[in-house]
C-alpha cells in the first residue's frame, strides 16, 4: 500500500535543486493559517524569520525578539507544515556569547520547536558558532551581506558590497559559511552581481532577498508581498496581493452591521 503523504523537502533535495538549476521558493511564516496556506501551494521552504518582531509585534528592529517568542512562532508553522522544509532563526544574543549557549538554542529550535534547520546572521566571525551546531547535527543555514542584527553597526538597513573591500569581506564570508558546514546561505541586499558571483563559486544553494535573480532560490517576508506590512517598503519586495484592503473591508462591514442592528442576523442566533 503506497503512502499517500506528500514527501517533506530536506537539505539535499535544495542541494540537488542547486545541481540541476532548479529555484527554490522560500516565504516567512510566523502562524499556523498563513503556514498550512503556503505549505499546501507547495513552498520550499518556510522560514520562521525573527522579522516575526517587526511585521506581528510591531517592533522597529528584529533586536528585542526572544528565544522564547521564536519557538512559540516556530511550534505553531510546524504543526500546519507537512511539505516544507521548515528553518527558524536564531534570535540576537541566542548564539553570539558562548558555543554552548548557541548549541543548545539551537537544538531548542529543532527538540521543542520543531524546525528542521536553524538560521543565524553572519559570515567569518560566526563560523566557529556554524561548525558547532553543526557538529550537533542541526542544520545552519548562513546569512550574510545586509544582516538585519547588526542594523546598529551598518547604520541602518543598507546595501552591502558596493565598495570592492566590502564586496572582498562579503566573498569571504560565503567561503567561511560554506567551510564551516552550513548547508545553505541568505544573501541579502548585496548587488546582483556580486551575488551571481558568489552563487557561482560556491557549493551550497543561496537564497536571494536584495540580491538579485541569479540566487539558487528567493525569499521574502509574507506580509510584505501581501500588502500587511506598511511600516517598510524595501525596493526588493514585489507585492503581489493587497488583502488588507480586503481585510479593511471586512472589519468595516462588521461594524456597521453591529452598530446598525444588523448582526447577528436570525440566521445566526439559536
Amino acid at each position: 500500500m503506497s503512502d499517500a503523504r506528500p514527501k517533506r523537502k530536506t537539505i539535499p533535495d535544495l542541494q540537488a535543486m542547486k545541481a540541476r538549476g532548479e529555484k527554490i521558493a522560500v516565504l516567512t511564516a510566523y502562524d499556523y493559517p498563513f503556514a498550512r496556506i503556503m505549505d499546501q501551494a507547495g513552498i520550499d521552504v518556510v522560514l520562521v524569520g525573527d522579522s516575526a518582531g517587526v511585521v506581528t509585534a510591531g517592533y522597529d528592529t528584529t533586536l528585542p525578539v526572544t528565544m522564547e517568542e521564536m519557538l512559540y512562532h516556530t511550534r505553531a508553522v510546524a504543526r500546519a507544515v507537512s511539505r516544507a522544509l521548515v528553518v527558524a532563526d536564531l534570535p540576537f544574543l541566542s548564539y553570539q556569547v558562548d558555543l554552548s549557549e548557541a548549541r543548545r538554542n539551537a537544538g531548542r529550535l529543532v527538540k521543542e520547536g520543531g524546525a528542521q534547520a536553524v538560521k543565524l546572521e553572519g559570515g567569518v566571525h560566526v563560523a566557529e558558532t556554524i561548525r558547532a551546531i553543526v557538529a550537533m547535527d542541526v542544520p545552519v543555514v548562513g546569512h550574510i551581506g545586509l544582516t538585519p542584527q547588526s542594523v546598529h553597526r551598518m547604520g541602518g538597513y543598507r546595501v552591502q558590497g558596493r565598495e570592492e573591500a566590502q564586496a572582498a569581506q562579503l566573498r569571504e564570508d560565503a567561503r567561511a559559511v560554506v567551510e564551516a558546514g552550513a548547508c545553505a546561505v541568505v544573501l541579502e541586499g548585496i548587488p546582483a552581481a556580486l551575488a551571481a558571483e558568489i552563487t557561482a563559486g560556491i557549493a551550497i544553494p543561496t537564497i536571494g532577498i536584495g540580491a538579485g535573480v541569479q540566487c539558487d532560490g528567493q525569499v521574502l517576508v509574507i506580509h510584505d508581498i501581501l500588502g500587511l506590512c506598511e511600516k517598510y517598503s524595501p525596493k526588493f519586495v514585489k507585492r503581489y496581493a493587497d488583502i488588507s484592503a480586503t481585510v479593511r473591508t471586512g472589519i468595516d462591514d462588521y461594524i456597521r452591521e453591529v452598530k446598525a442592528g444588523v448582526f447577528p442576523g436570525e440566521e445566526h442566533s439559536f
